[in-house]
């Protein structure tokens, strides 16, 4: 039999895709049982996947099978409650099951006629999220693979109309003899942002640093004079200690001379949309470009970045592509226009779905159970005696002990009881234990049992 008729074959039966069910809701009735990270045990049965290709290649049960019985040995229990490493988020039930619908649409949502779908509920969706944070309504909205992306995206656009208004048409020109842009931020800021300077070709040295305060918000008093050549990053959400930048002070200041402000805020940005928690984000409509990443907070599936601009003509010069065969609609939104790729896959199905059903209400009640988990988690640890440093303002809680060494047998207890995973980092070069509450999933039971699990390391 032809591979074409084989798999025209399985599209008919349909049985691979029952199996793959079968095993996915297995998945889902162990979560809470299973360990949080795999244990070596489990991690020596991923050799098995080191095989030579075979030359007839193996029967789509066999290899459904096999990432089932081994594979799932290895993964991190992301979509659980006890996951608290990286801030990264789970899926919810809704988001999952509409990207387990549109994986098989297979929809490329570069332009308007590769996917109509796509282009309407981007349009759909960039509505709601300007009015969701409360931005200002001229914003477009770019759906990208990820907060990264997002950063970089922004950047772009940053660089194009900052060099416009100095007389310089960069899509033209190139860089080479362009005139300087000024590159404002504090020593705090994400490694994307710096990583994405350095790609656009700016170059670490050239970046103005500026001091943190002991939470890691930018000092504003330190801010040195602006003008239209600056960039400023400001950031929602630290990401060891969740401190949130003066949105308010340091865009009046920049927006007084036109320098262009870019907030970071891949998981913070979205308490914008907590009644409780809004006003961590004063100010953020003043600014000219946002980044966020819907996976974190939102818990929509990898991968969902999205960029914000209020200039879009920035982002559209800035991202821009042309080619014989590109069929733009002139009615109609093309993707393409707002994002750096051409050919993505329609992520913003996902979002659309889970903003629909969680409705404002829901989206709020989420984000606000972040914070009231993590301040219950640091309520736990100080009455055991552990050191809270940061102050709990959002999601993120940084432990320590009195000593180093303490700390890291702590944090290598827990992380191997696999009952709960997170982090170490350091935070004004002390090493410390780092909590990041960004499953829907956490409840209260799971955070007791933490809490539990540190106690036992304490004792141990």
């Amino acid at each position: 039999m032809s591979i074409q008729k084989k798999m025209l074959s399985e599209l008919k039966q349909k049985e691979i895709f029952y199996q793959a069910q079968n095993y996915a809701f297995e998945y889902i009735d162990n979560l809470e049982t299973s360990r949080v990270y795999p244990n070596e045990e489990n991690l020596a049965k991923l050799k098995v996947f080191n095989e030579t290709l075979s030359e007839k290649g193996k029967t789509a049960s066999d290899i459904l099978s096999l990432l089932h019985s081994k594979g799932s040995l290895g993964t991190v229990k992301h979509t659980g409650g006890r996951y608290f490493g990286f801030i990264i988020g789970g899926v919810t039930p809704i988001s999952i099951a509409t990207k387990w619908l549109t994986d098989l649409w297979d929809q490329c949502g570069g332009l308007y006629v590769s996917s109509p779908i796509n282009s309407e509920l981007e349009v759909v969706c960039e509505k709601w999220l300007v009015e969701l944070l409360d931005l200002p309504k001229e914003s477009i909205a770019g759906f990208v693979s990820g907060g990264s992306m997002a950063n970089f995206s922004a950047i772009t656009a940053a660089r194009y109309h900052i060099l416009q208004n100095l007389g310089w048409n960069v899509n033209k020109k190139g860089l080479n003899g362009a005139p300087r842009i000024r590159i404002i931020t504090h020593e705090q800021i994400h490694a994307s942002i710096r990583k994405n300077l350095v790609l656009l070709g700016f170059g670490d040295e050239n970046i103005e640093y500026l001091p943190s305060d002991s939470q890691g918000r930018i000092l504003v008093n330190s801010i040195p004079k602006l003008d239209n050549s600056c960039l400023v990053f400001l950031q929602a959400g630290n990401a060891n200690s969740g401190a949130f930048d003066d949105f308010d002070a340091v865009c009046k200041m920049a927006n007084k001379v036109n320098a262009w402000v870019h907030i970071d805020g891949a998981f913070g940005l979205w308490a914008a949309a907590s009644k409780e928690l809004s006003y961590l984000t004063k100010g953020i409509e003043k600014a000219d470009s946002w980044a966020l990443d819907a996976h974190k907070t939102l818990n929509i599936p990898y991968d969902s970045g999205i960029v914000i601009c209020k200039h879009p003509d920035a982002m559209a010069n800035a991202l821009q592509a042309t080619g014989e065969y590109i069929i733009y609609t002139s009615k109609k939104r093309d993707p393409m226009l707002y994002t750096p790729e051409m050919s993505k896959r329609s992520r913003v199905i996902e979002l659309w779905a889970t903003l629909r059903y969680l409705g404002v209400q829901g989206v709020d009640e989420m984000i606000t159970t972040f914070h009231a988990r993590a301040k219950q988690i640091e309520q736990g640890l100080r009455e055991l005696g552990f050191q809270i440093l940061n102050e709990v303002v959002f999601n993120q809680v940084l432990v320590a002990c009195d000593n180093e060494a303490k700390t890291k047998k702590i944090l290598d207890y827990i992380q191997k009881s696999g009952e709960c995973w997170l982090g170490g980092s350091t935070w004004h070069g002390k090493t410390v234990i780092r909590i990041s509450i960004s499953s829907w999933m956490t409840t209260e039971s799971d955070v007791a049992k933490t809490i539990n699990v540190f106690e036992r390391a304490k004792n141990n």
